[in-house]
């Protein structure tokens, strides 16, 4: 297995991603844009959400399916940023049309990370910068997109270091391929013991995220890392840590499908956070299918599901180091 020509998630032919960066906030927004409504669904597992139109993609509803997906920084208000997107993308004739002389209504679900507590101005009184930045993601999407402190990652920590927008791919060779965007900002360590070497290490491909690997047997690590640290700095509350992310194939599959992808993605988190889905985590991922390739029927397409499931755990654990690796490179 290889990554995509760009190892970024629009190495899944028909996505785009747009990145906004208020710099003296210190925070951004980053939008995953589809190439129509495109099936979805989303898992949350850490203690803390915050999130928008996650029942939207709920199996039994009427929609499952989306037209972007929004991953920001600013805890609750960010969430405005996909008002920000959904009114960029209705301008441009994209999104549902219930009637023929309303609207276009796109469909923009969303999930925010805690970034309130870092050195940016917040003093923005009646209005927060995220709908504007949210704008500005749809102006700015294409298939090239900048890594670490950047977007949604830009006021991001990871642990006791800086966090940030991480991405990466796998051509699985036959046609399939599998992409994985994220905001890192959990209150767990990406690093073993040494501090040095990720996690992830068993996953990266072609020294990706710098190649480091253990040296030697290592002590048994403390159930949570620098736990102390992490208490003084604010890090261990609720809502105040979390990595947020999309993973997306070009498999024709159902919302149901798109729910089990998402679910054994999730994995992805444990392969390189430690710990990871704590109360004070808002860990949520949602996962995207553009259609594009067909996995058959019955017990073949089963298995095919299950395949694409585990390679996009392992790309979202590579796209988690790699996100935090950019941004301490930068």
């Amino acid at each position: 297995m290889r990554p995509g020509p760009l190892n970024l998630i629009t190495d899944v032919p028909g996505f785009t991603v747009g990145n906004a960066v208020d710099e003296a906030a210190a925070t951004g927004v980053t939008t995953l844009f589809c190439g129509g409504l495109w099936k979805a669904a989303v898992d949350v597992r850490g203690g803390g959400p915050g999130v928008r139109e996650t029942d939207t993609l709920s199996p039994e509803n009427l929609v499952g399916a989306a037209h972007a997906v929004v991953l920001t920084g600013g805890s609750v208000f960010g969430l405005a940023a996909a008002d920000g997107v959904a009114t960029g993308l209705s301008h441009r004739n994209v999104g549902l049309r219930l009637q023929s002389h309303s609207p276009a209504i796109p469909i923009v679900p969303a999930a925010v990370l805690h970034d309130l507590g870092n050195d940016g101005d917040k003093a923005w009184g009646l209005e927060p910068p995220y709908r504007r930045l949210g704008l500005e993601t749809v102006d700015t999407a294409g298939v090239r997109f900048d890594l670490g402190s950047t977007g949604a990652g830009r006021g991001a920590m990871a642990g006791l270091v800086a966090g940030g927008l991480g991405s990466a791919s796998v051509d699985l060779g036959d046609g399939l391929v599998v992409g994985a965007l994220v905001a890192v900002n959990p209150a767990g360590s990406v690093y073993m013991p040494d501090g040095e070497t990720f996690w992830a290490w068993p996953f990266e491909l072609d020294g990706e995220f710098g190649g480091r690997r253990p040296a030697g047997a290592m002590p048994a690590p403390s159930p949570i890392p620098d736990d102390t640290k992490l208490a003084r700095m604010g890090r261990l509350q609720a809502g105040a840590n979390t990595t947020i992310a999309v993973v997306a194939v070009n498999a024709d599959l159902s919302t149901v499908e798109c729910r089990r992808l998402a679910i054994m993605a999730q994995d992805g988190l444990a392969r390189s956070i430690r710990p990871v889905h704590t109360p004070f985590d808002g860990d949520t991922v949602f996962a995207v299918a553009s259609g594009e390739q067909s996995l058959g029927e019955a017990g073949s397409r089963h298995l095919a599901v299950a395949r694409l499931g585990s390679a996009a755990a392992d790309c979202l654990a590579r796209a988690i180091a790699r996100g935090v690796h950019e941004a301490r490179k930068g």
